[in-house]
């Protein structure tokens, strides 16, 4: 089945939010969640539009995630079609729907942080020393929405060491308070990057914490 596919009985059977993203039909238009009167934002019509949006915050900042809960208010896209509408969903956030088609069907790609970890080379190949207590503070402290992460983590610390219980790991990947029954929820299939990048640092002071 295509994704547009996916995204059309998405939204037949009630879905009309992802991540910070508000969809609309007839006609086809998307917007931020957090924006009201829409005859007051930038329009837009072309779906490549989104990949400049997303790059930063409304303060100016880079966001090193597009997963980052941060992505700037003030803009309205009204589409021609349903291909338009998920090439401009997926511009904002890169395979989300897909990835959320296979966790429902059982075939997400899922990499557990080990896993991860084992296969880093040069300087970040120090982050799989990273101990799995300092993993769970990582996954307390870098994920989640009060993290400014939307994503619902689906890997864990390793088959047989799940995450610890926290805001972190319990999120469903659905921020603003709608229902599970409305929206599509981002999720996780493998530790990002910057997470990969901050097990090195915290490795680190772990290893120069047990020299003292």
């Amino acid at each position: 089945m295509s994704l547009t596919k996916v995204l059309a009985d998405a939204l037949e059977s009630g879905i009309n939010q992802i991540g910070q993203l508000r969809i609309l039909r007839d006609p086809f238009r998307l917007h931020h969640i957090d924006d009201v009167n829409l005859d007051s934002l930038e329009l837009h019509t072309n779906p490549d539009d989104a990949r400049g949006i997303g790059l930063y915050t409304s303060g100016g900042e880079y966001r090193f995630t597009k997963g980052e809960l941060s992505l700037r208010t003030g803009w309205i896209f009204e589409l021609e079609s349903l291909e338009e509408l998920r090439r401009t969903i997926d511009l904002f956030y890169p395979a989300s729907i897909g990835l959320w088609n296979a966790t429902n069907h059982g075939n997400a790609r899922i990499q557990n942080l080990r896993d991860k970890l084992n296969r880093q080379t040069g300087m970040y190949r120090h982050a799989r020393n990273v101990s799995d207590e300092g993993a769970q503070e990582l996954v307390k402290s870098l994920c989640g929405p009060s993290n400014k992460c939307v994503k619902k983590i689906l890997w864990k610390i390793d088959e047989t060491t799940p995450l610890e219980n926290s805001e972190a790991s319990s999120f469903n990947g659905i921020i603003g308070g709608a229902e599970a029954a409305t929206a599509i929820p981002m999720v996780c299939q493998e530790a990002c990057n910057f997470f990969v990048a901050q097990a090195r640092k915290k490795a680190k002071k772990e290893f120069e914490a047990s020299e003292q």
